[in-house]
């Protein structure tokens, strides 16, 4: 642990931070309820604060499990190349704008809520992706791997579609934006790196092709 907060002390705190925040909430219905965004308040100047808390609480162990587990494979190594305050940046920006498409959205809708972390996380991921396009990418549950680029092609592929089809609880609005956003937010912080990532597929493709 020593050693992360050494090399990625922002990415480390925000990991820690809610850890913590979502243990306490599986436990305290009250804090829950605090800390869970929902639209209907948040468009009328109400817990606007839950914008970002909300990303700090998960639905339920399958939720926090897997959005944890995408942090940890990305977010430590993101930091020590993106910088620290860049970083902290990009984590709670995106934070914020992955949300707004579902303010807007349910702004109507007074038992809609949303939580978790999954747009910024779709954010680190995405802003990995752009500075590691080549790195092999596994899916959970299939014994397959692939290209970070490609996965992130299918990805918002993906999330395009559910965001319009889909009838499941999962706020495929806050992955795509949050997506979108991790990905305007690095060039913006960076410009070099979409340099970097076409010049790294471009190498792909010559040696494919010869």
């Amino acid at each position: 642990m020593i050693e992360y907060l050494l090399v990625a002390p922002v990415a480390s705190v925000i990991f820690v931070i809610t850890v913590i925040t979502t243990l306490m909430a599986f436990y305290n219905e009250d804090l829950y309820a605090k800390l869970i965004l929902n639209p209907y308040d948040v468009s009328r100047g109400k817990r606007v604060y839950s914008v970002i808390t909300s990303g700090l609480i998960h639905k339920d162990w399958n939720h926090f499990f897997f959005n944890m587990l995408s942090y940890y494979f990305f977010a430590f190594q993101l930091e020590t190349v993106l910088g620290h305050w860049q970083f902290a940046l990009l984590y709670i920006l995106s934070l914020i704008l992955s949300d707004l498409p579902s303010i807007q959205k349910h702004k109507e809708d007074i038992w809609y809520n949303s939580l978790g972390a999954s747009g910024a996380i779709s954010a680190v991921v995405f802003s990995a992706i752009l500075y590691f396009p080549l790195s092999q990418m596994g899916i959970i549950f299939l014994p397959i791997r692939i290209p970070a680029y490609i996965f992130g092609i299918l990805y918002l592929v993906y999330c395009s579609y559910a965001s319009k089809h889909a009838r499941d609880n999962i706020n495929h609005d806050a992955h795509l934006f949050g997506a979108l956003s991790g990905i305007i937010i690095t060039i913006a912080l960076n410009p070099h790196v979409l340099g970097n990532f076409i010049e790294q597929l471009s190498g792909a493709i010559q040696s494919l092709l010869h």
